[in-house]
């Protein structure tokens, strides 16, 4: 399927068009045809003689309604533009074609309407200048009648060229689809509708709806249920479990987590005008109050009184709502610009943004921020997947250049660490990312690595013996001694003696320097192999008198080593008072 939207005057004709066209009422409400004007957005639709189904949004002409016309206009990839020949170019012709310059819109058609009350010919020539002097750029025009049926034919033919023209569309793209009705059909629930411009949408989906999950019932385009709709198409979308006031024009239904939701944009302005302080930011069909400072001639900062799913080449429209006047037309340059805090700034980011043109460099995107997620880039409007000169460590990418300012400062955070707490020498890597700033623990372990230290226990420490501060001098005491005489372990005076108490034989543990094997009981950790070689001199099974003598220590310590070799499948219990070694 194929969408275009009507714009024009007022009263020109744009619905009796689109009715001869489709043989359907695009006005929906009573009132819109008592009063003979399109109040809000009208849908039809009808399939051209090339196959190609085409649907028409349908949008008021009165400058009351303009919010309501750019609601309609701003989804829509193409244009039918209509002037009636009896009345010529007028005020909201003007404000229109001002939209869908501001729009960019590149694809489009002339019709004079009611050709049939009034030589097409001035018209014609005249709206067909206009035109061309916007983004639009020379397009065909065809002068009919709505009444008669002249010059429909003509119409049709130049309407499946218009469609054929069309640039080609992603079905496996992300989905942002703008909602412009939303209702309740009984014993379904809630129905929104809107213009699918990319990815695809299916039954049994999840979307995303003001960031909660929301299922997707049933779809429809063109009055017929269908499984999955791919772009561009108008469509029907019945969601489960969302109650009718939950939803408005504006909204928005998204692939979930795959979208940056943003209150400040950095944007180029065309035309160039004078804008006033107080604007609205029309996109999709949603609508913004906004305020904008300038960076440059053509450049400003938007900051948005609410966050919208924005990307880097949108389009979309400031209008002065004072004047009820198109502004300005709005690209987007950058979704997630950097703040603005230093002196200076402001003019850095224009000339920054000088030559930007809608469609993001990662590697200026990556080296602006140091690191950034991918998917963050992805949600940004990046469709890049290769970065020259940036490193990746899982979804991050990273310059070298922050890398290396990470990796260099890896181990002087950790020696800090360690001279502050002695006892204590392994940084945990909360700490270690905290002190370093990283945006994810994920980075933390391959920089410890690549900073040439080590992981254990979720701590880095360095691969060389750490210090034990002040309880160094007494930890060594014990080794000597120990190396002399393995079960030797110092009594609890000895070691009240040396300033070792609790903390310090844990940190001394933690370090690999000795071992306890109860709370008294503290030897080297190579005892319980030295421990073992002793006893294997033993007969098979041996009584704890015969350990002891073979251990050459004391009960004290050799009635808690047999414990401890017991519970580590050193030695096991033949009866109650022998033992022997597994």
């Amino acid at each position: 399927m194929r969408v275009v939207a009507t714009a024009g005057h007022v009263d020109h004709g744009k619905s009796t068009l689109v009715r001869a066209l489709t043989g359907m009422e695009p006005d929906r409400w009573a009132e819109e045809r008592r009063r003979g004007m399109t109040i809000d957005l009208g849908y039809a639709w009808t399939t051209l003689p090339s196959g190609e189904k085409l649907a028409f949004v349908d949008v008021p002409g009165h400058q009351r309604f303009i919010a309501n016309m750019l609601a309609g206009i701003g989804p829509a990839p193409a244009v039918l533009f209509v002037v009636a020949a009896d009345e010529g170019w007028s005020r909201q012709s003007e404000e229109h074609l001002a939209a869908v310059d501001a729009l960019g819109l590149r694809h489009g058609l002339l019709a004079v309407t009611r050709s049939d009350l009034a030589d097409p010919a001035a018209v014609l020539a005249d709206a067909a200048e206009r035109l061309g002097r916007t983004s639009l750029g020379p397009v065909p025009a065809v002068a009919v009648s709505g009444i008669t049926g002249a010059g429909l034919p003509g119409l049709v033919t130049e309407l499946d060229r218009l469609v054929a023209g069309l640039p080609p569309v992603d079905p496996d793209g992300r989905v942002r689809l703008w909602v412009d009705r939303s209702f309740t059909v009984r014993g379904s629930g809630t129905v929104v509708t809107g213009t699918l411009g990319t990815g695809t949408i299916a039954v049994g989906d999840e979307l995303d709806l003001h960031g909660e999950r929301v299922g997707v019932r049933s779809l429809q385009s063109m009055g017929a249920a269908c499984e999955r709709i791919g772009p561009v198409a108008r469509v029907a979308v019945n969601l489960r479990g969302v109650p009718r006031g939950d939803l408005r024009r504006g909204d928005v239904l998204l692939t979930p987590d795959a979208w940056y939701w943003t209150s400040v944009v950095d944007v180029r302005l065309h035309p160039l005008l004078a804008l006033p302080g107080s604007l609205t930011f029309h996109v999709g069909t949603a609508a913004v109050p906004v305020h904008l400072r300038p960076l440059a001639e053509d450049v400003a900062r938007l900051t948005l009184r609410q966050p919208l799913p924005l990307q880097a080449g949108d389009r979309a429209v400031l209008r002065d709502p004072s004047r009820h006047a198109v502004a300005a037309g709005v690209l987007v340059l950058d979704a997630d610009p950097p703040p603005l805090r230093r002196r200076g700034a402001p003019t850095r980011r224009a000339a920054e943004l000088a030559t930007a043109t809608g469609r993001l460099d990662p590697r200026a995107e990556v080296s602006r921020r140091g690191a950034v997620r991918r998917d963050h880039l992805r949600a940004l409007g990046l469709t890049s997947s290769a970065i020259a000169e940036v490193r990746e460590v899982g979804d991050w990418l990273v310059t070298e250049t922050q890398w290396e300012q990470w990796r260099t400062a890896v181990s002087p955070a950790v020696a800090a660490w360690a001279a502050r707490f002695p006892l204590d020498p392994g940084m945990p890597l909360p700490a270690l990312r905290r002190t370093l700033g990283l945006p994810d623990a994920v980075l933390v372990a391959p920089l410890v690595a690549a900073a040439g230290l080590q992981v254990e226990d979720g701590r880095a420490r360095s691969a060389a013996q750490p210090s034990l501060g002040p309880a160094e001098a007494g930890v060594t005491e014990i080794e000597r001694r120990l190396d002399k005489d393995p079960f030797a372990a110092p009594e609890s005076d000895d070691l009240a003696r040396l300033r070792i108490g609790r903390r310090e034989l844990a940190a001394a543990e933690k370090a690999g320097r000795l071992l306890r094997i109860n709370a008294e009981i503290v030897l080297l950790p190579s005892a319980p192999d030295v421990a073992r070689q002793r006893l294997r001199a033993l007969p098979a099974a041996f009584t704890t008198s015969q350990a002891r003598q073979a251990l050459q220590t004391t009960r004290r310590v050799a009635i808690p080593l047999l414990e401890y070799l017991d519970a580590h499948a050193i030695t096991e219990r033949v009866d109650p008072s022998t033992r022997r070694l597994r």
